[in-house]
């Protein structure tokens, strides 16, 4: 039965009987009610992961509007300055036995940015190449950079001579800065630096080369005092902050500008993740990558974290750094560089309290086994471009998937897959002349539409390479959209897979490889009339290795030693051609089409043209046999 209590003509309480309930109906409500979740759940699986993401990412978006509208506009570096008053003495960075606080940074950060006023003349606005390895100096020159307002030009430790000088000159930079171990590359440019006449600088000790100054006495000489807002005085949200270099789909290294608003959105992908500021994270991927200076470093500096930084990635030594530093999160390119494959089997393998995982191009099985072996961690997957103007997270942990597609996603990020052309390798347009949307789970190419609100920025010093970015008349005549380069596919669930990257480049080692670059570098080699570059994929290994199908001048044999002479010089190990094909047949263009060549792959028992493989063992190229070919795909032989 059912009563309320009501108030009586005589203003006394009582009890009256509404209506008799049936008890099995009113059990029947009751246990809805407990289900409902279980409900809600079973039909609408992913609700609460939609919801908890899409709040944080208007609170994240909100938060940069906030950061827009304030005058002076508020940069990361004045982020770093309250994370400093907040926690001075917290550690920010752990690196070979050693930590520094923050206070410790920012003192460091002070101190090169006064040298540098007073020794390079720096001021705001002037542009400066970093040419740092993974280091704590590293994190002090940017912050000592930025407090000046000056751009900082991330370059690659890995590259040399040719690739180099392109990617100092390309952003304009009048002063190189650079570590001792890095001097033997820079004194290979130095005649063209001199003539450019750009100011070197070795950060760490003296020079003992004329044209090179040692700045490590005056940084130990300078004041560590704060320095005046007024220095970064016009420093805005569509100021540049730094250049990252990018391969992007064509030609040599880009770089890619990267705004103080793209700064701040990139940096907040660890809380985008969860991460808090009570955690540890793992920075053991180069600190020129996006990952590892974005995500990593100034993702750091928003939290207000903690990071282990490492010169280089170790799989050996990678979860003993883990149990000593109490690490809690790691960028996920670690899956990628072999922590199954190559880390002996150990009965300690779910010894650690890593819980997060942040990264891109894990493939299903690898990330399977990972989880079996070493624990359940959480991975988010992402894919993004360092100069696109989309971006995908897959904060579900669904396994394979880099991204989810949801409503908010859809109306932050306008974008679309259309049909492509593999064979003409642009997008298939039809009688209108507009592009064709892909049907869902149909792979396409990425394209998102460029606003004010969300730009493609471009390339540093070449508007030429910008423009071929930009895609014209998709949908509409006049709309103007950002070509990712990139195949992926998303499915009736709306989450969204890679498939593949289109063009001239492929991804090995976690690293993009730009085929003409290395095609370039080939055709140096006496022997070689033309090499047509490409990546190609072998079991167990993720991304695509490289190998090239050349032509020989007439009259030549292939050289094997001078080959690999030139390629180990000009090429960072990444980037090196292992397999050679010498093509003894020609299309009318005068070469195979580079999807055949893709599809064929370097198994001898497919290929009757001479095969090469880089031994570097040996240094040189070897006839690659078919037992090479077995020992290569049983892992006996390591790439």
């Amino acid at each position: 039965l059912f009563y309320t209590v009501v108030t009586g003509p005589s203003g006394i309480l009582e009890m009256v009987l509404v209506a008799p309930i049936n008890m099995y109906v009113w059990f029947t409500l009751l246990a809805g009610l407990a289900f409902l979740p279980a409900i809600v759940k079973t039909l609408f699986p992913y609700l609460f992961h939609d919801c908890v993401y899409i709040l944080r990412a208007i609170c994240f978006g909100l938060r940069i509007e906030i950061y827009k509208r304030k005058t002076p506009f508020y940069s990361m570096v004045d982020g770093f300055g309250d994370a400093v008053r907040k926690n001075p003495h917290k550690t920010l960075i752990h690196f070979e036995g050693k930590t520094y606080s923050y206070l410790d940074v920012d003192r460091e950060s002070n101190k090169v940015a006064n040298a540098l006023r007073k020794v390079a003349g720096l001021k705001e606005g002037d542009t400066v190449a970093v040419f740092l390895g993974n280091e704590p100096a590293f994190a002090w020159t940017w912050l000592g950079l930025a407090k000046l307002g000056c751009v900082a030009a991330l370059l690659n430790f890995n590259i040399r001579s040719k690739s180099l000088l392109h990617c100092f000159s390309c952003c304009g930079a009048k002063v190189l800065i650079a570590c001792e171990e890095l001097c033997g590359a820079v004194e290979e440019i130095l005649p063209a630096l001199k003539e450019k006449s750009v100011s070197v600088y070795i950060i760490n000790n003296d020079s003992s080369t004329e044209d090179i100054k040692g700045i490590r006495q005056a940084i130990t000489q300078a004041s560590d005092d704060p320095l005046p807002r007024s220095l970064r005085a016009n420093v805005n949200v569509r100021s540049t902050a730094l250049y990252i270099y990018t391969s992007g789909t064509t030609g040599l290294p880009k770089a890619a500008m990267v705004t103080q608003e793209r700064l701040w959105a990139a940096s907040f992908f660890q809380g985008l993740c969860g991460v808090t500021s009570e955690d540890v994270f793992y920075i053991n991927l180069p600190l020129y990558h996006s990952a590892g200076f974005l995500i990593g470093f100034t993702g750091c500096i928003e939290r207000g974290n903690s990071f282990v930084l490492r010169r280089k990635f170790s799989a050996s030594q990678f979860w003993d750094d883990c149990r000593k530093y109490n690490i809690t999160v790691i960028l996920s390119f670690v899956i990628i560089y072999a922590t199954i494959t190559i880390i002996i089997q150990r009965n300690n393998d779910r010894d650690h309290k890593v819980r997060l995982a942040i990264g891109n191009g894990v493939r299903e099985e690898v990330w399977n086994e990972f989880l079996s072996r070493f624990g359940n961690i959480y991975v988010m997957e992402l894919y993004g471009a360092t100069e696109g103007n989309v971006v995908f997270l897959n904060y579900t942990s669904k396994v394979g998937a880099v991204g989810r597609d949801n409503i908010l996603q859809k109306h932050i990020f306008p974008h679309a897959l259309i049909k492509f052309d593999i064979e003409k390798e642009e997008p298939l347009r039809n009688a209108a002349g507009f592009c064709v949307p892909v049907t869902p789970g149909e792979p396409g190419l990425l394209v998102a539409r460029i606003t004010t609100k969300y730009p493609f920025v471009g390339y540093a010093g070449n508007k030429q390479l910008t423009e071929k970015k930009r895609l014209r008349d998709v949908f509409e005549k006049g709309d103007l959209y950002f070509n990712s380069g990139d195949l992926l596919r998303i499915d009736h669930e709306n989450f969204v897979y890679f498939h593949d990257r289109v063009g001239d480049t492929f991804r090995w080692k976690g690293e993009n490889v730009a085929t003409t670059e290395v095609s370039g570098i080939l055709s140096m080699v006496d022997c070689i009339e033309e090499a047509n570059v490409y990546g190609v994929t072998v079991k167990g290994h993720e991304g695509r290795i490289g190998m090239a199908a050349i032509t020989l001048k007439e009259g030549r044999v292939f050289d094997c030693v001078n080959t690999c002479s030139v390629v180990t010089d000009y090429l960072p190990v990444y980037a090196r051609p292992r397999f050679i094909r010498i093509q003894v047949r020609f299309t009318g263009t005068f070469k195979m089409k580079k999807v055949k060549l893709v599809e064929e792959g370097f198994n001898p028992a497919i290929i009757q043209d001479p095969l090469y493989f880089l031994d570097l063992t040996v240094k040189k190229y070897i006839p690659f046999t078919q037992e090479n070919y077995n020992s290569v795909i049983s892992g006996e032989i390591k790439l």
